[in-house]
């Protein structure tokens, strides 16, 4: 079943336009419109909410297996299509050669048995380009992302990527700077070993640059003493061939007395058959011909003379040259190359105090430079460190840490790095009194979410990606908390698109797109299915997210007002 919903979508920011997912586990074949604002998926637990999100990562180039299929006779088939309307994000796809077509991108993952294709707008790319594109598209936060600020290096990244319009293209001029700085250290560390046995490189390169001048090596002299040993090593098999075929032609009964018995016998006939003569003087060209080879070959042989000193000249020579191959390489090209690059090395080690002092110099230079650049991006994460810390600790109030204090730890490492020259962490305290502390620390499970949703909410302010998926922002939270979550999850959606899957009504109840995911059996099968839910049909499904099973009129009066104080927010926010 295809689910039409026709839902008209206004041109403003970039967006996830819909999902079109076939034969994918428990969905036969659906069709998800998504608008802009919050959507939200919400279900029974196992009713295949997750099978929406594994099929947007799949879209997205994640590793495919054919468990996926739901009829391993058939393939499988994932469609995301977003509308692309800002320059920028164009401009970085057409970075990637992706040209977005009437303003949308269209990503699709075929799945078989035996393998799987992924393409973009219907030309068939890698699944590493597949996330590549999709990571300038839109960002997906699960428990693994959430997860990741558990890790502090994750920590620099999101503080970068809060002040990325001061930082602009620093970080790449950093990167640039440090491998040209590394590359100098190497070469300085080299020079500063090879001084010590500088003497002893110089008579061992005084010695190989001596062997090969001496040679005085030809380009192509090789091949011609190689042509020349192999006629001279084969000089009395070549006369023994010679002088067979000399008999052949010349001797008695040989071709020549063959001929000239032919031609004695078609002039008895010339003048009485109309070919004879033309037969004849085919003859008299065949017997030119044998008579000029007889002379030469003749003359040639008399001429010839195996010449023993030659032979041994030319043997001594080539033993020289393939000396120096097997020692400098497998050419005489090669050799020459060689030569050349320990004449230069010999130059170097002879002015090496000069070459030294220049190499220290182009040293401090590259230090200077790094240090300048490091220097000014420490400075941009401080002064963002700051702004970012107030910001979070607005964020994280709004969702529902009270008295919490957050700061962005940084401290200078004391060696450069590709990065620049800080490192740093979150730190943060739920309680007052007490120091700040690695978040790592101290976050629960749930508390992570909220504080990857404070985190995101602060960077969509920022710009940048326009849908934003969440799943298991409501891990760990109810009441108040999720009330709390369910606003800022509406004031992000007030700018960017917003997906999200959640089992909590506070959340849902927020929805400016409400999606109802529900198994059915059909012909003794088990179907995932989805429903765009009208407002009327908004209100049963928050009661029974509020009331499970037993779903009573003072449930489905809790659900109307929850909706109601949802919509009121909405309009007064």
């Amino acid at each position: 079943m295809i689910l039409d919903l026709n839902i008209g979508v206004e041109k403003e920011n970039n967006m996830l336009a819909s999902l079109h997912v076939k034969n994918l586990a428990l969905i036969d074949e659906e069709e998800i419109i998504f608008s802009k604002g919050l959507n939200i998926l919400s279900g029974e637990t196992g009713a295949g909410k997750s099978i929406i999100l594994g099929a947007l990562h799949l879209s997205l180039g994640d590793k495919a297996s054919k468990d996926f299929l739901r009829d391993a006779e058939s393939e499988a088939f994932v469609e995301a299509v977003y509308l692309i309307n800002d320059e920028k994000t164009k401009e970085a796809l057409r970075a990637l050669d992706v040209e977005p077509y009437d303003d949308e991108v269209i990503m699709s993952r075929k799945i078989t048995e035996s393998r799987s294709v992924g393409k973009i707008n219907g030309e068939q790319v890698p699944a590493s380009k597949l996330k590549e594109v999709g990571d300038i598209l839109l960002d997906i936060y699960g428990q693994k992302e959430h997860q990741s600020l558990l890790n502090t290096h994750k920590h620099m990244e999101l503080l970068d990527e809060f002040a990325k319009n001061d930082i602009g293209d620093l970080k790449e001029k950093i990167a640039e700077s440090y491998g040209q700085y590394r590359d100098l250290i190497k070469e300085l560390d080299e020079a500063k070993a090879s001084d010590v046995s500088k003497e002893r490189e110089i008579v061992l390169l005084d010695h190989e640059i001596n062997e090969i001048e001496s040679a005085q090596l030809k380009i192509g002299e090789d091949e011609e003493l190689e042509d020349e040993y192999r006629r001279l090593s084969n000089f009395s098999k070549t006369m023994e061939s010679f002088g067979r075929a000399h008999e052949a032609m010349a001797g008695d009964g040989g071709a020549s007395d063959a001929l000239s018995s032919a031609i004695s016998e078609i002039r008895h006939i010339e003048g009485i058959d109309e070919r004879a003569p033309e037969f004849l003087a085919m003859l008299n060209d065949a017997d030119s011909i044998i008579s000029d080879f007889n002379r030469e070959l003749s003359s040639y042989m008399s001429d010839a003379a195996f010449d023993a000193n030659r032979f041994n000249e030319v043997e001594i020579r080539l033993n020289e040259i393939n000396r120096l191959k097997d020692k400098y390489g497998p050419t005489i090209e090669i050799i020459l190359e060689e030569l050349k690059k320990r004449q230069d090395q010999k130059a170097k080690f002879e002015s090496f105090d000069e070459y030294l002092a220049d190499l220290k110099k182009k040293v401090d230079e590259a230090t200077a430079e790094l240090s300048a650049l490091s220097d000014k991006l420490s400075d941009i994460r401080h002064a963002s460190a700051k702004v970012l810390s107030k910001k979070m600790q607005e964020a994280m109030s709004d969702l529902n840490f009270l008295n919490t204090e957050f700061d962005v730890e940084l401290k200078r490492l004391d060696h450069f790095t590709d990065n620049g020259v800080d490192d740093g962490q979150f730190v943060i305290c739920t309680n007052p009194g007490e120091p700040l502390r690695p978040l790592k620390d101290i976050a629960s499970g749930g508390e992570m979410s909220r504080i990857m949703l404070a985190i995101k909410t602060v960077l969509a302010s920022g710009g940048g990606i326009d849908t934003l998926i969440f799943d298991e922002i409501d891990a760990g939270i109810s009441g108040r908390t999720a009330q709390a979550v369910s606003e800022k999850l509406s004031t992000v959606a007030s700018a960017h698109q917003v997906i999200c899957i959640t089992h909590l009504p506070q959340i849902a109840a927020m929805a400016d797109t409400h999606f109802l995911i529900e198994k059915n059996v059909e012909n003794g099968h088990t179907i995932s299915g989805i429903k765009k839910l009208h407002s009327d049909e908004a209100v049963p499904e928050l009661a029974r997210m509020l009331g499970g099973a037993q779903i009573t009129e003072a449930v489905m009066e809790n659900a109307r007002e929850m909706r109601n104080l949802a919509l009121e927010y909405k309009k007064n926010s």
